[in-house]
């Protein structure tokens, strides 16, 4: 059957090759304008546009499909179904009902949770220990379509941003494959309504979402770390300057210290506890302290914390702080 395919970043790009890899019928790939990135500006191509290429695939790029009778557009490549991956732009009514089977979408989450668009950041930073990917049917609704299938993975302890969604994204094209041979197989697509009173939602990550709460467990600074990689990252300012958290783990072994200042119940969250032989500095939190492993300050490389107390840029009593009013100053991504 036809398939037409709608995705942009790299999350989208091993599911489209997945279904050319497995013989369906990819006819159109629809994406996002190319953009201008870097200081150059130079004008780059979306991931999934450069994998339509590569397979000879056309390649259309709206400017909008909104309110412009996009489906006239897509109508003479007589589409079956639209498979829709991480698009970034809401599906007008006239193209979701224009294929016979509708639009599928693999949702990064297992719904009815973190419904939106940040299901993977949002399912760390707030401690779960599983996720997974849901093809649904679209509707007008913002993921709020009947499901089809799903299937779920364990969160591990070091799992970022980046690697869940490289790990979602290869689950969510086999899911897809599959449901698709079933559907060509059966002709009808089998799904069931989502249960709404169980929503939760994971709304776009925002700039302020980086500042750290030093208040907080060790837990959940850590999932807040990893959950907020590739952007905004997690970070706190040391007077004005932000300085971006990469890596922490909790610190609970006193032998290796050489310097460390007195763990008084007055100490404010945020400060610098302890320098670590060979390990880093450590921060104190809501419940202990923090070993911070992996640090870039504003406006030089990624250092490890050895290094910075090898340079002498942090010294026992330093404070880091998370003050929104500091965002302005800082900028940069």
């Amino acid at each position: 059957m036809n398939i037409i395919f709608m995705g942009t970043p790299e999350f989208a790009v091993p599911p489209l090759e997945r279904l050319i890899e497995f013989g369906h019928q990819v006819v159109a790939v629809v994406t996002q304008p190319d953009k201008p990135v870097g200081r150059g500006r130079k004008m780059h191509h979306p991931p999934v546009k450069d994998a339509a290429l590569r397979n000879g695939i056309p390649v259309l790029q709206p400017a909008k499909i909104r309110n412009c009778r996009f489906d006239d557009v897509l109508r003479p490549f007589q589409p079956d179904a639209i498979a829709v991956v991480a698009y970034g732009k809401i599906i007008p009514p006239e193209v979701l009902s224009l294929p016979r089977f509708g639009c599928l979408n693999i949702h990064a989450s297992l719904l009815p949770k973190y419904r939106g668009a940040a299901p993977i950041q949002w399912a760390i930073i707030n401690s779960e220990r599983r996720t997974g990917v849901t093809i649904m049917q679209l509707d007008e609704g913002m993921d709020t379509g009947p499901v089809i299938a799903m299937e779920d993975i364990e969160i591990l302890n070091d799992d970022d941003t980046i690697s869940l969604s490289n790990m979602l994204s290869v689950l969510g094209g086999k899911l897809l494959t599959r449901i698709l041979d079933q559907v060509e197989a059966s002709g009808r697509v089998e799904s069931q309504p989502q249960d709404h009173a169980l929503a939760s939602y994971a709304p776009i990550m925002k700039k302020s979402d980086g500042l750290i709460d030093w208040s907080l467990t060790n837990e959940q600074i850590i999932c807040r770390i990893n959950g907020l990689k590739p952007w905004p990252t997690a970070f706190s300012f040391l007077g004005d300057s932000m300085w971006k958290f990469l890596r922490t783990e909790p610190f609970d072994d006193p032998d290796h210290l050489y310097f460390t200042a007195p763990d008084a119940p007055k100490t404010p969250h945020g400060s610098v506890t302890a320098l670590a032989r060979g390990r880093g500095f450590t921060i104190k939190t809501g419940d202990g302290h923090l070993l911070v492993t992996s640090i870039q300050p504003q406006g030089k490389r990624l250092m490890s914390g050895v290094d910075t107390i090898n340079g002498k840029q942090i010294k026992i009593g330093d404070q880091f702080i998370s003050n929104p009013e500091l965002l302005d100053r800082a900028g940069g991504d």
